[in-house]
């Protein structure tokens, strides 16, 4: 039987749609996602951890779920909201339809509800709480939810242990912090000839070094970079020791370690479809991007200079470190299901290692 539940914005806008996947009531950011596909990927990114994710694009779920195309190894959102949910998924890769997915994931959703408008509202007044509940809210439960933040979230998501992926006698070693690292990052580097040192990401700088790495990787995850301060000092430490590739907060959490600023923004940059301009060039990139913080250009240091930014609204979107053997983006260039446009930053780090070891 299906039942109504409710989703309720901190502004005080209700709307009523249907539930799918697990039963039970949650809190989340609200944020929405512009990709037309790749629901898969954005189920199980990290990045998305502490909220409630809205797909703009009215049917979902037509291709299934296929746990190869996992980038973590589970849900990280607290809810999913669709406009339409695909019952009759169809795909030879498909192993089970989106709302038994959900179910097994224990990941609550819902469905019917005008995504449109919901989208709209997100743009104009910004990113804000929700929650979804089987009933109306009481004036108790809606101060809890106005209270909510999304806080600790790197720690949540990062691995425990440390653990090693590529063949030993490759080419190239490099340590990956893992923030909330999606799995095609790995992939990326292990197809290019790397030996990948997956570290949790409080890892000291110290140990990182101590497994003697051609290179660093610091990889995409949730919440607000700033929080980190204890991986920030880390960083620094490293900076200057080897090559550096960052991604996503990794992109924030060395600019934040280079004396640079972040800031929340409106709503954020959220689907495979944001354009990104190469400064030097002119030439535009279409990206794949989950982000609701942005580095402030105007606070880099002397030496670190702007090399993308977003040609919607011109945040920065790559800073390059020339001094220090570093670069990084808030863009994905490994994104699955893509674009994949900018896979050749990948091919740009192999070749600072390069470098890096030819000149040792």
């Amino acid at each position: 039987m299906k039942q109504t539940v409710y989703l309720t914005l901190q502004n005080g806008k209700v709307f009523q749609g249907t539930r799918f996947g697990a039963d039970g009531d949650t809190v989340g950011e609200l944020v929405f996602t512009t990709g037309m596909t790749g629901y898969i990927e954005t189920l199980t990114d990290p990045s998305y951890y502490g909220q409630i994710v809205t797909q703009t694009f009215p049917l979902i779920g037509n291709y299934g779920m296929i746990s190869k195309d996992f980038e973590s190894k589970k849900s990280w959102v607290s809810a999913y909201v669709v406009r339409e949910w695909c019952e009759t998924p169809s795909n030879f890769r498909s192993e089970e339809d989106l709302d038994a997915c959900l179910k097994r994931l224990g990941i609550i959703g819902v469905y019917g509800v005008d995504t449109r408008e919901l989208t709209k509202i997100v743009r104009e007044t910004g990113v804000m709480n929700a929650a979804i509940t089987s009933q109306p809210l009481t004036d108790e439960q809606f101060s809890q939810l106005n209270r909510y933040a999304v806080t600790g979230a790197v720690k949540a998501v990062s691995c425990k242990e440390t653990s090693v992926l590529g063949e030993e006698n490759t080419d190239f070693t490099v340590v990956l912090y893992d923030f909330g690292a999606k799995y095609n990052i790995e992939r990326e580097l292990v197809k290019r000839g790397c030996k990948v040192i997956v570290v949790p990401g409080n890892t000291k700088a110290e140990e990182a070094l101590s497994y003697h790495p051609d290179g660093i990787m610091l990889t995409n995850g949730p919440g607000d970079p700033s929080e980190n301060t204890e991986i920030i000092a880390e960083l620094k430490k490293l900076a200057g020791k080897l090559p550096i590739f960052g991604i996503c907060l990794g992109h924030q959490l060395f600019a934040l370690a280079m004396g640079g600023k972040t800031r929340k923004m409106k709503y954020g940059h959220r689907g495979a479809n944001q354009p990104v301009k190469n400064v030097e060039t002119g030439r535009v990139y279409i990206s794949s991007q989950n982000h609701g913080y942005e580095v402030l250009s105007e606070s880099l240091p002397k030496g670190a200079k702007v090399s993308y930014v977003n040609a919607n609204d011109m945040t920065c979107e790559g800073v390059d470190y020339d001094s220090l053997g570093a670069f990084t983006v808030q863009f994905h260039p490994e994104a699955c299901a893509g674009p994949l446009d900018c896979g050749f930053l990948f091919d740009r780090f192999i070749a600072n290692m390069k470098k890096e070891k030819h000149n040792a």
